[in-house]
């Protein structure tokens, strides 16, 4: 039988796939046979992740785009089918989390680019290929959010507010764009990235999760390439919990 996990002649999109999960996900396809697409805001780390990909043999391109500006987003699905003429799988994992010692710190700036970074900007994309794979005959889309949905602090309230109406999106695309196009979450806990250096090391040690830790990139490749694979058939409009078994 086939290998379910091939993605041999397949195109997936990873947005803030240059660094942390984001990369070790565009890797994790490209080494199942994936063509990967390459898109963050910064157009040297974006070609940085390419060399990576297409040292393993696999073709990949890199595309310059800030996923918290709508404006842009048209262009950027326009650019994304011309360069492979036809997308697999959309990964809407960019992302930020900004702290703030209490609510009345957070400008509007800072509260508009969170949520357009962490929703606004996945809503779009999910929209834009959602209908482009369905009218192809079928896709998958992940979106990668946060445990911070479920258990919010007041540091983070805005992020994990717009991580919550990403886990709401989900659903609603799934049922909007299925049953050719399968959408789903990932609701990541903490894990051991660059954007955690100030904190990864003490939450690490202290982590009252069951595994004792927090994630490293790579554990959440495998979770990525089920939602992406024909042996998630029956699996849309789900979140799934990645987290150590936190409390």
């Amino acid at each position: 039988m086939p290998d379910p996990f091939d993605f041999s002649g397949r195109t997936v999109v990873v947005t803030g796939g240059s660094r942390g999960l984001g990369r070790a996900m565009a890797l994790g396809f490209a080494e199942r046979g994936a063509s990967v697409i390459v898109a963050s805001r910064d157009a040297g780390s974006c070609t940085a992740a390419v060399a990576e990909i297409e040292a393993l043999g696999a073709k990949a391109w890199a595309i310059a785009v800030h996923v918290g500006r709508w404006d842009g987003l048209d262009g950027f699905a326009e650019e994304a089918w011309a360069k492979t003429g036809r997308v697999d799988v959309l990964v809407n994992n960019a992302g930020m989390a900004p702290t703030v010692a209490r609510s009345t710190e957070v400008t509007e700036t800072l509260f508009d680019k969170t949520v357009a970074v962490n929703f606004k900007g996945p809503f779009r994309l999910g929209a834009l290929f959602g209908e482009r794979m369905k009218a192809a005959g079928g896709g998958a889309i992940i979106n990668v959010t946060s445990t911070g949905a479920v258990h919010p602090e007041p540091s983070y309230a805005v992020y994990a507010a717009a991580k919550g109406a990403l886990n709401i999106i989900t659903k609603a695309h799934a049922l909007e764009f299925g049953p050719e196009v399968r959408v789903n979450g990932i609701m990541a806990g903490p894990f051991w990235t660059d954007i955690a250096k100030t904190w990864r090391e003490e939450a690490d040690r202290t982590s009252t999760a069951a595994v004792k830790r927090i994630g490293r990139p790579e554990e959440i490749v495998t979770s990525a390439l089920y939602l992406a694979s024909p042996r998630s058939s029956y699996t849309t409009g789900s979140i799934l919990t990645l987290d150590g078994g936190l409390r």
